[in-house]
């Protein structure tokens, strides 16, 4: 719930707006979620010869094994020769058998990129001409196969276990200190513990199988679960549980001696105690995920991983503390209500959070999206869209709920004065019957009887009071439905975390475009290869245009671009051509700088028709530079 909007949070607002602009503006790219930029031969090539080897670019590093990829022939037989190799950089090979046949070949890879995901895919080439093939489903995930789907489910219920427990036991440190002896509360904040550890003791179990063959007969294969246990997300999951051995502790604390201790200064040590204990494993519990997730990889990851922290504190202090709210509102006993202040400081608490997402979320749009256009072209930019949108409802009917709260009075303050005639007029038979029954055999489990029933009957008729509140009333139904909201966008944040990032997905589709040649009607040949020469401001995209793209004199267009697609001045540019099927090249083409980003070099003299390889040198500095190349069919 939030505050009425005034005009200094009008302005905080639009000058965040401005900031974000500002960023998406100027993006660089990050890294996260792996993509195939480049490979040789490239998809759907025609080559003279058979290759030695087939190598694979990737955006990022990733990790393989033996069987990350695969060459099959075109009846289906594997042809590599031995596991696959980093030969430089983000470059990966595998040999190949001897004396391959002509006809097409399928190349198939499943790795793991540097934020845990698994990224599979596929192509082909062919070696003297295409042939029919036998080979499908190669390069697919386990992610649509039962393990995957499972495994999905246990992410959805760690963050929800997260949020529940941080949030649940935020709400009661913070808000209403009087819940740690609610036994409604004790159990949601314990129902959070349990969720999340055995949801992440799944994923442990699950990991092997969902990052290679996706078959449950993986699941408890000890040599595989030791291969897990090895990598960046293995000792994740590993450290959350010894987390979750201190936040157990944290609990038994928070609902035993805490919730017994009467003394105001005694009380207030311990809530500090608790409350920097509390923060401390609650930070512990999100690092877990931003050290191993696309926080930890690409653009800035020293900032992203502590962003990526906060943004999760504030998303459990609001979400897990609205569920604690809720159940604190339908729950609590008629004896122990939840008071107008605590509803109050929750609300503070939760617009605090909402000024921490909008701040935090502003940040990892631009990293992981790098451009407006991503938001609608890709399926990251859709699903943050609509997380947006689900955040955006979220507060207007917290603002609802703000209304309410402001409307909320103590029942115990309201009831007194009205209250006093009907407890007497019950309380006096009781007591009464307490007389005659203590002078009768047996008189005091009579008495003990009837002391229960006069309990029982004032904490209903508490309880109806309480109900009868309209604006309590209220209140309950518009929080009810910010929970429900909230769970929508809980599994809508789930799927983000698991979809490609948007920036990513547009450079994969920049790359796949540029795997083949596009020529026109004039007979004009481009091509686009991404770069990255290592150093500062080193990434890049390189287009090269050749026209007429034929035997004999040709215009060679060469545009260097960053990847916002503004024009980029880099120290230098070298070309080579080479025909390697007829051992002619490299012949070297040095074009002039024409203009900003643009160099031309005009009669360059292309020999012979065939499969050249165009080889492209981008310098970016007096040390950092990188040559790409790409194969393509000219004359």
């Amino acid at each position: 719930m939030t505050r009425t909007i005034t005009p200094r949070l009008r302005t905080l607002v639009l000058l965040l707006i401005a900031v974000t602009g500002a960023l998406l503006a100027g993006a660089g790219p990050a890294s996260a979620h792996a993509a195939l930029t480049g490979s040789d031969p490239a998809q759907g090539v025609v080559v003279d010869r058979a290759p030695a080897q087939v190598s694979l670019t990737f955006s990022e590093k990733v990790a393989m094994n033996d069987d990350s990829v695969q060459v099959l022939d075109p009846k289906g037989r594997k042809v590599q020769a031995g596991a696959p190799v980093n030969v430089s950089g983000t470059t990966y090979a595998v040999k190949l058998k001897g004396g391959l046949a002509k006809g097409t070949y399928t190349v198939g890879y499943q790795v793991v990129s540097a934020d845990s995901h698994p990224v599979a895919g596929a192509y082909t080439f062919s070696i003297g001409a295409p042939s029919q093939t036998v080979v499908s489903g190669v390069g697919t995930t386990a992610s649509d196969t039962a393990v995957g789907r499972l495994y999905s489910v246990g992410r959805y219920v760690s963050y929800a276990g997260f949020i529940v427990l941080a949030g649940g036991a935020a709400f009661v440190l913070v808000c209403w200190q009087r819940g740690s002896g609610v036994r409604p509360l004790q159990r949601l904040v314990v129902g959070g513990w349990l969720a999340l550890t055995a949801s992440t003791l799944w994923l442990l179990l699950l990991r092997g199988s969902f990052t290679s063959s996706g078959k449950f007969g993986d699941v408890f294969d000890l040599d595989l679960l030791g291969q897990v246990l090895q990598t960046k997300t293995g000792a994740e999951l590993v450290s959350r549980l010894l987390l979750l051995a201190a936040a157990a502790l944290f609990i038994a604390v928070l609902f035993g001696a805490y919730n017994r201790r009467e003394e105001a200064e005694e009380k207030r040590d311990l809530t500090f105690g608790l409350a920097v204990g509390g923060v401390v494993v609650a930070a512990g519990l999100a690092a877990s995920w931003a050290m191993a997730e696309h926080a930890s990889t690409g653009l800035q990851p020293g900032i992203a991983m502590p962003v990526d922290v906060v943004h999760l504190l504030a998303v459990a202090a609001w979400l897990g503390g609205l569920v604690a709210l809720l159940v604190a509102l339908y729950r609590a006993p008629a004896d122990t209500p939840v008071e107008a202040a605590a509803v109050h400081r929750f609300s503070r608490l939760a617009f605090a959070s909402v000024l921490a997402l909008v701040a935090t979320g502003a940040y990892q749009s631009w990293r992981q999206l790098g451009s407006w256009s991503a938001f609608t072209e890709t399926r990251y930019g859709q699903l943050l869209l609509v997380k947006i949108a689900l955040v955006a409802l979220l507060v207007g009917l917290a603002w609802i709920s703000r209304r309410w709260t402001g409307r909320l009075a103590d029942p115990a303050a309201e009831a007194a004065p009205t209250g006093e005639p009907e407890r007497e007029s019950v309380s006096a038979p009781v007591s009464a019957g307490r007389e005659d029954a203590e002078g009768a055999p047996g008189g005091g489990e009579r008495a003990a009887q009837l002391a229960r029933q006069r309990a029982a009957v004032d904490a209903a008729r508490q309880k109806r009071r309480r109900d009868a509140d309209p604006n309590r009333f209220g209140l309950r139904r518009s929080v009810l439905t910010e929970a429900g909201v909230a769970v929508v966008l809980l599994a809508v944040t789930t799927w983000l975390t698991q979809t490609e990032p948007g920036r990513t997905e547009l450079e994969a589709k920049a790359a796949s475009s540029s795997s083949s040649s596009s020529s026109s009607s004039s007979g004009a040949l481009t091509l686009d290869m991404p770069f990255d020469t290592g150093g500062a401001d080193g990434k890049g995209l390189v287009r090269i245009d050749f026209d007429p793209a034929r035997v004999g004199g040709n215009e060679v267009h060469v545009y260097v671009q960053r990847p916002n697609g503004r024009a980029f001045d880099v120290p230098e540019v070298k070309v080579a051509l080479t025909l390697a099927a007829r051992k002619i090249g490299p012949l070297p083409v040095t074009p002039d700088h024409i203009t900003t980003g643009h160099w031309a070099a005009s009669g360059v003299q292309i020999p012979m028709a065939g499969d050249w390889k165009v080889a492209v040198t981008v310098r970016t500095s007096d040390i950092d530079q990188a040559t790409v190349s790409k194969n393509a069919q000219i004359g």
